[in-house]
């Protein structure tokens, strides 16, 4: 059996971020997965494919849908709360709480 390192991201569930690279460059929405085991996130409206349906006794008639597929972590960045613009994340004491805080702008991120 082996054994897989899971990873910790900056990036969670609820984040509005933007693509950096890719076919859906410029593009940003809310991210809807986080897989740490993979790396990856799932985005929604971003990196839509079709997805081709046989019927079955379950869903009844098949037919094509629209998928989110999930984007490699390095290929988002969040979005800073002030300028609207990819930004770093770093970490800061607040009182007794570490909080999340935006490189470009120094504010916090909630």
């Amino acid at each position: 059996m082996t054994q897989c390192k899971i990873n910790k991201f900056r990036i969670k569930k609820g984040d509005k971020v933007v693509v950096l690279t890719g076919r859906d460059k410029g593009k940003s929405g809310e991210v809807k997965h986080v897989n740490p085991a993979e790396s990856k996130v799932t985005v929604q409206g971003v990196n839509v494919q079709t997805k081709h349906r046989k019927p079955s006794q379950t869903t009844g008639s098949g037919g094509i849908d629209k998928v989110e597929a999930p984007l490699h972590i390095s290929n988002v960045a969040l979005v800073d709360p002030k300028t609207g613009k990819p930004t770093r994340i770093g970490y800061k004491t607040v009182g007794d709480r570490k909080v999340r805080v935006a490189k470009r702008s120094g504010e916090q991120m909630e």
